[in-house]
């Protein structure tokens, strides 16, 4: 059985030719920027954890407060939330085009990485919205929204199966970063032309470690959030910075979390290197 384009023409046209502006390009390459400085404090701040020198397990909207406390702080933070939102925009132009796969037939695991991309575009754009909050000086608190979530779901009926398929999705999802950090089948995004040997080199170590670190992650998250559905219990649930904090608690805690917080720095200076080199022109297929 053939499966369609859950978008139709006349709603992937205005956003085709939206897209094709010059200044949409730039936008989400400030995404990917601010997105790779967000991890990138993210990886810091628990790495200074692990080794014993200050910092903490956060999640990304920890990282944002820390900005926001430097000297300029507001100034840099107001940038990043731009390229939160660009980023959040241009997730949300990869779920109504797909670029990625233009002109292919349509099929399960386009329409699930689909799915992805609309999620992502959420999680950004509500982080941007985090990010507002903390400039005009109101706390965004230290709720954990995965837990959050995870308790309204648990609520309504069938929440346990509902919360079972999404930790399973999740824990999926980050297998699939291993399998993408194992074969570096990511490398295909790049500009390979514009970039010297070194500086491929680099970007492919780095985004294999960083991808797998995310991925690990990832695993943490989808596992609480079924442990989570099995005992009828939303605390349960991690975000990012509980799975963090649940590597430190193990035996030779120290020495994971300090693994996967220098592989969460490697994510942020891969999704920096994006910024530069990722062939977003390639992916719109536009110009």
């Amino acid at each position: 059985m053939a499966i369609h384009d859950p978008f139709p023409e006349n709603i992937k046209q205005p956003v085709r030719q939206v897209a094709a502006y010059l200044w949409v390009e730039r936008l989400a390459r400030l995404g990917y920027a601010a997105k790779g400085l967000v991890y990138f404090l993210v990886g810091l701040l628990a790495a200074q954890a692990a080794f014993g020198t200050g910092g903490e397990t956060t999640d990304t909207s920890g990282a944002l407060e820390a900005i926001v406390t430097q000297p300029f702080g507001k100034l840099l933070l107001i940038i990043v939330t731009i390229g939160l939102i660009g980023y959040a925009f241009w997730r949300f132009v990869q779920t109504i085009l797909d670029p990625e796969h233009s002109g292919e037939t349509m099929s399960a695991k386009r329409i699930a990485k689909r799915l992805g991309y609309a999620f992502s575009a959420i999680a950004y754009f509500s982080l941007a919205v985090t990010s507002i909050k903390l400039i005009v000086g109101s706390s965004s608190g230290d709720s954990d929204s995965v837990e959050d979530w995870t308790i309204f779901f648990l609520n309504q009926p069938f929440g346990r199966w509902l919360v079972l398929l999404l930790g399973l999705t999740v824990i999926i999802v980050g297998i699939a970063f291993l399998y993408q950090a194992y074969t570096g089948k990511f490398r295909r995004y790049f500009k390979l032309a514009q970039m010297s040997l070194t500086e491929e080199i680099w970007a492919v170590r780095l985004g294999r470690f960083g991808i797998a670190a995310r991925g690990i992650v990832f695993a943490i998250i989808g596992i609480f959030m079924m442990l989570a559905a099995i005992q009828l219990d939303g605390t349960q649930a991690r975000g990012l910075g509980g799975a963090l904090s649940a590597l430190a608690m193990q035996p030779f805690g120290p020495w994971i979390l300090g693994v996967v917080a220098l592989g969460l720095i490697a994510y942020g200076m891969y999704s920096i290197i994006q910024a530069r080199y990722r062939n977003l022109t390639k992916d719109i297929n536009l110009r």
